[in-house]
């Protein structure tokens, strides 16, 4: 009940503008009374949770997963004063979800200026990276953790006129809160993976009472948006993924002249988002590459810069050269890896490769966004584990705009080849570009949507 690491719900059709009817309210007969026990028993079981929850984010504190100074708001108490007039409160889990979030985020500051804007997230991660991002006047806090006590103290405090949350955070008591208040509930870039799809058919008066709650579902995919209707959203729409409204990520300039004079002609590859296993796989890759490309260097961004130095040590133990970036060392003309090892520096990267690994795909953790690198021009690759994305995945492999690899000997061809076939590395980034390009309006599609429910809450000011 942290906020991280929530249950995974997770082009475009049925996404008028049009005010939306309430999806279905449970599910009727026994199973909706099922339901309401179950979530009774969770409140309750909350409540005697307490002391248990704080020990575990004491725990999470010493881990450096929480943040010690605002360790409050984890437990509702705000670190910020409510603006006055009325506030729309947005919520994503963690990192993806967030930077979705943004395009979104300054439309409404832009379009719907009336309203103060509170946005929050779950991890430390996501809460630097939007200090970072966030446009100035929006707010930021951690999400409470989903215990009666602290959802009511975050609720009494900030007073949501409406309330937006994405992808799938379904926390029973968070939601239940919210609609008591009166504040309308929206689900943006609704997901359900088939496996999360196939396990809660077996509970779907839980997850049809839960879906109940808000007004409108926005599917991120037609599939997440069949999965959705199937489960009790019945109103469910498809505008589109949220995620490819995102603009390109940014570079710094000084920092990429300066790079790309550095390195000068060098070939180089980006393993991009890597987790445990997929560091060492960059590696063992980059030293079988080396004996066709002596001047090989590979750019590595783990997904957690808190693993950089264990990365460092393990790449070293292959007799591999690495300058990191977190010690602003610089890359020698024969350095191995350049191991860039800080946040919100992956447009960066993404502007200096022409050839991405899209990490999180190797391992089964579920793959990463890989609209990023493709809006930036590059030739994609990815390897098999890609449910997280798994309809952009498709498209993007039809279009010819992404190279799935199974395992590491695939990938290690596939760089090969785009390293020594000029022509073959602009036809996969040139597909990347035009499929990218191909999923603009989306966020419009989205504010037309969200238009009803914006005017009522403007009008209960």
């Amino acid at each position: 009940m942290t906020g991280e690491g929530t249950t995974a719900l997770g082009q475009t059709q049925d996404s008028g503008g049009e005010e939306q009817a309430p999806a279905n309210r449970g599910s009727g007969g026994f199973g909706a009374a099922a339901a309401g026990a179950v979530f009774g028993g969770y409140r309750l079981l909350g409540r005697a949770a307490v002391p248990l929850i704080r020990a575990y984010l004491r725990r999470r504190i010493a881990r450096g997963r929480e943040d010690p100074q605002r360790i409050g708001e984890r437990l509702g108490t705000p670190s910020l004063p409510r603006p006055k007039g009325a506030v729309v409160w947005l919520h994503a889990a963690s990192v993806g979800e967030a930077v979705s979030l943004l395009p979104l985020i300054e439309r409404l500051q832009r379009d719907w200026p009336q309203f103060s804007l509170l946005m929050t997230s779950g991890t430390v991660t996501s809460a630097r990276l939007m200090a970072e991002r966030l446009p100035g006047g929006v707010i930021h806090q951690y999400v409470p953790v989903d215990l009666p006590g602290a959802v009511e103290r975050f609720l009494d405090h900030w007073r949501p006129s409406l309330s937006l949350m994405v992808e799938s955070e379904f926390w029973p008591n968070l939601i239940a809160a919210t609609t008591k208040t009166g504040s309308e509930l929206i689900l943006l870039n609704g997901r359900v993976s088939t496996a999360s799809y196939r396990s809660w058919r077996r509970f779907r008066p839980l997850i049809a009472t839960l879906l109940g709650q808000f007004s409108l579902v926005m599917a991120r995919s037609p599939r997440d948006q069949r999965h959705l209707r199937d489960l009790g959203a019945a109103g469910a729409i498809c505008p589109g993924d949220l995620k490819a409204a995102a603009a390109p990520l940014a570079a710094n300039q000084t920092d990429l002249t300066a790079l790309r004079a550095a390195l000068g002609n060098r070939p180089l590859w980006l393993a991009a988002s890597t987790h445990p296993g997929e560091d060492e796989m960059a590696g063992q890759i980059h030293h079988a590459l080396k004996a066709r490309f002596p001047d090989l260097l590979t750019l590595l961004v783990p997904r957690h810069p808190n693993r950089a130095d264990a990365i460092r040590a393990a790449l070293e133990a292959r007799q591999l050269t690495v300058a990191q970036r977190s010690r602003n060392e610089t890359v020698s003309p024969s350095g191995d890896i350049y191991l860039a090892d800080t946040m919100g520096e992956m447009g960066l990267w993404y502007h200096l490769a022409e050839i991405v690994f899209v990490g999180g795909s190797l391992v089964p953790i579920g793959g990463h966004n890989l609209l990023e690198p493709a809006k930036l021009g590059c030739a994609v690759l990815a390897g098999p584990h890609t449910a997280n994305f798994s309809e952009m995945t498709e498209g993007m492999t039809a279009a010819g705009a992404l190279q799935q690899v199974a395992d590491p000997q695939q990938l290690q061809a596939a760089v090969d080849r785009l390293l020594a076939d000029a022509q073959a590395r602009l036809s996969l980034a040139n597909a990347a570009q035009a499929y990218a390009d191909a999923q603009a309006g989306v966020l419009d599609r989205v504010m037309l949507a969200l238009t009803p429910a914006l005017t009522r809450a403007a009008s209960r000011t």
